[in-house]
């Protein structure tokens, strides 16, 4: 019998994992980086490959069929495999391979020298992360990650260290009544409704909408550029650790003292069972950088 699975092309089933994500092609094509008919192609060759239609196309939308609700897991588990595979493959090269991410504004550079110096001969290389390539990590091509909580990742997957603790502040319009006060407890905005935000909150956000005021938009809000940009307009409020300084780039807002908020943790992440020793060497360099670390204050 022909071994269908030794022909498939990962690159077509990672298509279609994202495809199956979304239920649309315009938003998969968008995240990567295709074009949408181009992306239509390989799926039809996926599916012609498979001999089994994967994706129903309605005017309604896009549906998967029962072959392709059967396959998703499948296609899922396949790529994580492989992606484990090649990271196995790296972890046991004689030089060494490390990729690390880092999200927000966080600084790694000091840590990543000092381990660059350390293993000369290894390939070192940086990652920034949002939201949408947070994935990334999980999938395997991240090896090891610099973030601020809360993100999640599948249950006892995932190991962390906590680096230091930051302070929230609060985030508002240069304009707004509470711009000028010099601290505000979070009861007095935990009232206020959330704007629509499907990405993981990986930076620590949590952007309201002002009381009273109905939201002018639908579409979710997942840039942190677009969040500022709301913010400034006076159309929201928001909460971030007081170590992120990205809001200095902004002169619309500022930020506030906020008493009563849990704070937010910076922490070195990596997956459980990790057989790469650049891993473990990379921690230890950068919980050592940050024992002793001034603690931010708001602006």
């Amino acid at each position: 019998m022909n071994d269908l699975g030794l022909d498939l092309e990962l690159r077509l089933v990672r298509y279609f994992t994202v495809v199956a994500k979304h239920l649309n092609f315009s938003r998969a094509a968008e995240e990567l980086h295709l074009a949408q008919p181009s992306l239509s192609r390989q799926i039809g060759r996926l599916e012609q490959r498979l001999g089994a239609r994967l994706l129903e196309r309605t005017p309604q939308g896009n549906h998967l069929t029962a072959a392709g609700r059967a396959f998703l897991p499948e296609a899922q588990d396949l790529l994580r495999a492989a992606n484990r595979a090649a990271h196995v493959a790296r972890a046991h090269a004689a030089e060494g391979h490390l990729v690390i991410g880092y999200l927000d504004d966080l600084i790694i550079t000091p840590a990543v020298s000092e381990l660059r110096v350390r293993h000369p001969q290894a390939t070192i290389e940086t990652r920034h992360l949002t939201c949408q390539t947070l994935l990334s990590f999980e999938d395997g091509q991240i090896d090891v990650l610099i973030g601020r909580t809360p993100f999640t990742f599948p249950a006892g997957n995932l190991w962390t260290k906590t680096l230091y603790e930051e302070a929230r502040v609060l985030v508002v319009a240069t304009s707004h009544p509470l711009a000028g006060q010099a601290s505000v407890h979070v009861n007095e905005v935990a009232d206020e409704k959330p704007y629509p935000c499907t990405a993981p909150t990986v930076d620590g956000w949590m952007v309201h909408r002002l009381l009273g005021e109905e939201p002018q938009q639908t579409r979710p809000v997942e840039a942190y550029e677009d969040k500022l940009e709301l913010i400034a307009s006076g159309r929201a409020i928001g909460i971030q650790p007081a170590g992120d300084r990205r809001t200095l780039l902004h002169p619309g807002v500022t930020t506030v003292v906020l008493d009563g908020a849990p704070p937010s943790d910076v922490v070195v992440a990596g997956r459980i069972g990790e057989v790469n020793p650049l891993v473990q060497d990379f921690s230890d360099i950068i919980v050592d950088r940050c024992r002793t670390r001034p603690v931010p204050a708001a602006r």
